[in-house]
């Protein structure tokens, strides 16, 4: 019987396009062979962060799901032609997009100190030519 109650169920470890990892357990019925149409099958791997319309490389994730235990069905979105989009992808093909958008995410959080330190520079410049010129009263606080 401990076979049986092995072949019920299925544990699988699963990691999220935002970098979660969870153990995720299929519980099933024993299939009968040949019945694969239970599952949509993963389209080629292919780079999903690039639209198929404008080959922008903004393209970003609205939902995701599970379409089995190793593909993903996702919606994508673009922004510069707001083309949408869903496939079904394999785990492969989702991490490798989660990695993108972590670089990408990365890259605007350094423009965006980069821009903060240079608006916080030219402030600090035109409040001391403003000292210098004894241009700030009592009454600018």
């Amino acid at each position: 019987m401990e076979g049986n109650e092995q072949e019920a169920h299925v544990v699988k470890r699963v990691t999220l396009p935002s970098g979660r990892t969870i153990e995720v357990v299929y519980f099933r019925e024993p299939e009968p062979k040949g019945d694969e149409s239970r599952h949509p099958p993963a389209e080629p791997d292919q780079h999903l962060h690039v639209c198929i319309e404008c080959s922008s490389k903004l393209v970003y994730p609205e939902r995701w799901t599970e379409a089995g235990p190793e593909n993903w069905s996702v919606l994508l979105h673009c922004p510069d032609c707001d083309v949408y989009r869903e496939g079904v992808f394999s785990q492969a093909t989702v991490e490798a997009y989660d990695e993108e958008i972590d670089r990408a995410g990365a890259a605007l959080e350094r423009e965006y100190e980069r821009l903060v330190k240079e608006n916080m520079s030219d402030e600090t410049e035109r409040f001391v030519r403003a000292l210098e010129a004894d241009a700030i009263l009592p009454e600018d606080f």
